[in-house]
């Protein structure tokens, strides 16, 4: 696919393993500086909080400078925030306060750094060539994150705590190298009538968002969607692991449902073209957000191990599938001098429902129950499907092609 490509593989895949090992290192560190469940949260809270802050202004500025650059600044500015924390960590200043900054300081740069990535991929390669670029670029990120960055994380947690903060500066410095290796210009075009105030760029893109019926569509759902998984995984835990769960599982025997989700993804990711070549993308899309909607009801209606471990591998790869397609299809609708823009917007509201999901499902499962809160769930899953299939199908009728690709579905509105 390109050199400048494989600059940019490797370096997601650098970045993603430090995220991988910050991700479950934070949380591990805070748990042995603190018992309390509410001050645990908070290490939590501050890796997501800077995603509703900041996402429609990070997406702004990756419509008006060097995306490129901008991914550089935000690694090797997590470089020193991180390189800082270990410092502090190293002289024994290590408290809870400290790896809440670290923590939240890393948040910001990170959604500099992840939405500019997915604005700067379609300069790198072919139009055609996005959703096998994408699925290896989803294979990095959950070979880092899930695969070797939890294990990492939980041996230098043991070994030496201040690792949990260095050896991710030291990664996302390699990131930032990386990336200097991409040659080309890599700033978007400035619009016919030149840049405009930053708010009026971002209302810009709001309005556009909102005014595409294929995206807002596709926004609503992926955002219902996060929401109700996000209430689903909430209760879940408890659901399959201790002796009180119906499961029964031991916490070791329910981390592996987190490795059969990774093993499964990367499966997805790595297919996902060619089951769209084979299937068609509108079909492809609809079947992996059905299935995924409807395996959620399988460790509800048969509580067992036997059934989650597959189930997750099937979650996984249904789910990443899904994931790949949608990332495609906001690259090659929208136009490039928005698309930093109109992504964050599509971030924003996918990702918005997540904390309220996740409170919710706890509320609704301390008076109903966590099989309600499952099956529940599951139904608004089923529903936001049906939302987005019925926008989709609107338009397949008045497409000329056969097997027409979410693109020609948009053009015909």
């Amino acid at each position: 696919m390109g050199r400048s490509f494989g600059y940019l593989w490797w370096s997601t895949g650098a970045s993603n393993l430090a995220d991988g090992v910050l991700k479950i290192g934070a949380p591990l560190l805070a748990v042995s500086l603190t018992r309390s469940p509410a001050l645990v949260s908070l290490v939590a809270a501050a890796g997501t909080l800077p995603w509703l802050a900041l996402a429609l202004h990070a997406g702004a500025l990756a419509d008006r400078a060097d995306r490129r650059r901008i991914m550089v600044a935000a690694n090797l500015a997590r470089t020193a925030v991180l390189a800082a924390a270990a410092l502090g960590a190293c002289l024994g200043l290590l408290n809870l306060w400290l790896l809440v900054a670290a923590v939240l300081l890393a948040g910001v740069c990170e959604v500099f750094a992840d939405l500019t990535a997915q604005s700067v991929l379609p300069m790198t390669v072919a139009r055609e060539d996005l959703t096998k670029a994408n699925g290896r670029v989803s294979t990095a990120q959950m070979i880092g994150n899930d695969f070797a960055g939890a294990p990492v994380a939980g041996l230098l947690v043991v070994a030496l705590p201040a690792a949990v903060f260095g050896a991710p500066a030291v990664l996302y410095a390699a990131a930032a190298l990386l990336l200097l290796g991409m040659r080309g210009a890599y700033r978007p075009a400035a619009p016919a009538g030149g840049r405009r105030p930053l708010r009026r760029e971002i209302a810009e893109a709001l309005r556009y968002l909102w005014s595409h019926r294929i995206l807002r569509s596709l926004a609503i759902t992926a955002g219902l969607l996060n929401m109700a998984n996000s209430a689903y995984f909430a209760v879940f835990v408890l659901w399959a692991v201790g002796d009180e769960s119906r499961m029964g599982l031991e916490p070791g025997q329910y981390g592996l449902m987190t490795a059969a989700f990774a093993v499964g993804a990367v499966l997805g990711s790595l297919l996902s073209a060619r089951v769209c070549a084979l299937f068609g993308e509108v079909r492809t899309l609809l079947g992996a957000w059905l299935a995924t909607s409807l395996l959620l009801l399988a460790p509800v209606a048969v509580p067992s191990a036997w059934v989650l471990y597959p189930t997750a591998v099937l979650w996984g790869m249904t789910g990443a599938a899904g994931n790949v397609l949608v990332i495609s299809t906001r690259q090659r609708l929208i136009p490039a001098e928005l698309l930093g823009r109109v992504n964050s917007a599509y971030r924003l509201m996918g990702m918005g429902g997540m904390p309220l999901g996740a409170a919710l499902g706890g509320l609704a499962a301390e008076v109903a129950g966590i099989g309600v809160v499952l099956t529940g769930a599951t139904v608004v899953c089923l529903a936001a499907v049906a939302l987005v299939w019925r926008a989709l199908s609107d338009r397949i009728s008045g497409t000329l092609t056969s097997e027409p690709t979410l693109a020609d579905i948009s053009r015909s509105r």
